[in-house]
């Protein structure tokens, strides 16, 4: 039974875990896929100076790699958080990050860069993401949309605040490169303690799991829609770790809105960074001054912040899927749009749009899954469909790059629309598997 069943809420005790670990999961957030998220200031930045001989693709792989990274780790730390909970993943994540900071201080070389900052930098952000992500998923399961969309915020928050910081200080006459890092680590290691005591599982226990399909069966999308309907014990928030069987991921893995749902956002995520690697350099080249287009970056992810919220509080009330395809389908016009703007009003106007629906796209995916999962494999579940949209993220800015260097930001503004006009589509197909009813809240 959930809440709106029995009409009870949870005890305040396990409110205050909820909310809490809400909070720490935001910091988590912040300090790794927001300072991801702030990489077009050191793609410039490596570009004037320490890595001018590269060319924008080059250096573009290290923050590709760290993306990459990011995802790729997903599969991994989906099931060690089902099986160990969060605490030993987000300390281990928290010291690998910090040292990839640290590390990055003393670079002075492209493969001295592409291992601190794009490897173990990836690794790191990964063990500190998606455990959040997952415990918060099932904590909160009547308010997921919201409680996620707060959760995925603070990375936009971090893009805010970490491009404005490196654009002061790397701009800063006493300070050096190697000083600007240690800064930010020093910054960052009082938000992770934060977050690796605040992020715990929740207390409520569960009624007793749904048996899981037979391997040689798999799940009907009627089936799917009528767990969906009825809100079932297999949503609430578990005490233990319930063991997640092999069949319950071979289930998920022949379920058709799963599978379409997991292939279209690949194809979204090939081009759906690329705004935010070269977003700062396309303004350089058409005029606008080295400080404005630092911002620009900060002006996506402000507004990306707004989309994770409003969005995911939204998509509560009228459907995850709905909601997500309404915000691939604005992305892909504003990606198409992206080069008709020449002057700095037009920039600051496409920056806004796609931010605030590409943080939607990024806030409401891992909503989708968890709508589709158990409540007992949510970190299993996203790390399988983020595990698979890994391969395509590492592709996109690399590409981008070397369109750019081809044949100018009109090529990457056409890729990056195409790709994401693909995930839109698939997209679709995904949510009609899943009900055939367009007008249904799903």
């Amino acid at each position: 039974m959930n809440e709106k069943e029995t009409g009870k809420g949870p005890g305040r005790g396990s409110s205050l875990r909820a909310y809490l670990t809400v909070l720490g999961g935001s910091l988590s957030l912040f300090c790794s896929v927001g300072f991801l998220n702030g990489f077009g200031v050191f793609q410039q930045y490596y570009k004037a100076g320490m890595l001018q001989n590269m060319s924008e693709s080059d250096i573009s792989w290290i923050g590709s790699i760290s993306i990459f990274l990011l995802n790729g780790v997903a599969p991994v730390t989906g099931i060690l958080v089902d099986r160990l909970g969060p605490t030993w993943l987000l300390g281990i994540g928290s010291i690998t990050m910090l040292v990839s900071v640290f590390m990055t201080s003393l670079g002075t070389q492209y493969y001295q860069f592409f291992l601190s900052q794009g490897v173990l930098l990836g690794i790191g952000t990964s063990l500190i993401t998606w455990p959040p992500l997952a415990v918060v998923s099932r904590s909160l399961p009547q308010h997921r949309g919201l409680a996620l969309g707060i959760v995925v915020s603070g990375s936009s928050l971090g893009g805010v605040v970490w491009p404005i910081m490196l654009e002061r200080l790397l701009g800063h006459d006493n300070l050096g490169f190697g000083w600007v890092m240690r800064i930010v680590g020093f910054t960052m290691l009082p938000l992770l303690v934060i977050a690796c005591v605040t992020v715990r599982e929740p207390l409520t226990a569960p009624a007793p799991p749904k048996p899981a399909p037979q391997p040689n069966s798999s799940m009907s999308d009627s089936d799917l829609s009528g767990s969906m309907e009825t809100e079932s014990a297999a949503d609430a928030p578990p005490v233990g770790r319930p063991k997640v069987q092999r069949s319950d991921m071979w289930a998920l893995l022949k379920t058709p809105t799963f599978i379409f749902l997991t292939i279209g956002l690949a194809f979204t995520s090939i081009g759906l960074f690329i705004p935010l690697f070269y977003m700062s350099s396309y303004a350089f080249e058409h005029g606008v001054s080295a400080e404005l287009s630092f911002y620009l970056i900060s002006i996506l992810n402000a507004a990306s912040l707004f989309g994770r919220i409003i969005t995911g509080h939204l998509a509560d009330r009228y459907g995850h899927f709905n909601m997500i395809i309404l915000s691939a389908l604005v992305s892909t016009i504003t990606a198409f749009s992206w080069t008709a703007a020449k002057n700095l009003e037009g920039m600051i106007a496409i920056s806004l749009v796609y931010g605030y629906s590409s943080g939607s796209i990024l806030a409401l995916q891992n909503a989708c899954v968890g709508k589709i999962a158990g409540s007992h494999m949510q970190g299993t579940a996203m790390g399988m469909m983020i595990g698979c949209v890994a391969v395509t993220s590492l592709i996109g800015a690399p590409v981008g790059g070397a369109l750019v260097g081809k044949y100018g930001y009109l090529s990457i503004s056409m890729f990056t629309g195409a790709t994401l006009l693909a995930g839109s589509i698939l997209l679709s197909v995904s949510r009609l598997k899943l009900n055939k009813d367009p007008r249904a809240a799903y």
